[in-house]
């Protein structure tokens, strides 16, 4: 069986994101273990948590505040980017790959909260 999330390209990508970040966090530093690479995690990980309840709600309204949600998510994983730049915990290369994907995240969301009647 499958849940009707994981047909949804949003949420595969927000997996695949949610991946992405858990790599480069784990090169962090030991110190920042229950700090910033714990809230990189937990944010990138909310934005595929968001879009899976979102799914199914009842209402479109609903709906459309939980996928509205999981882009908030990815505001934050980009704000916790740039801190973690700005430490040198990754580097300019990551930091742009990863940012290039949460643009494409946001736009695509957005695209799909637009297409909800």
């Amino acid at each position: 069986m499958k849940f009707r999330f994981e047909k949804l390209e949003i949420w595969q990508d927000a997996i695949n994101f949610a991946n992405k970040i858990y790599y480069i966090t784990k090169k962090f530093p030991q110190d920042e273990k229950f700090g910033l690479a714990s809230q990189l995690r937990r944010a990138a990980v909310s934005v595929a948590l968001n879009i899976a309840e979102g799914t199914n709600r009842n209402t479109t309204k609903d709906r459309k505040h939980f996928f509205q949600m999981s882009i908030t998510s990815v505001d934050e994983v980009v704000t916790a980017l740039y801190i973690s730049l700005n430490q040198g915990y990754i580097t300019k290369k990551e930091f742009d790959l990863i940012y290039q994907d949460a643009g494409k995240q946001t736009a695509r969301t957005a695209s799909f909260i637009k297409s909800l009647k």
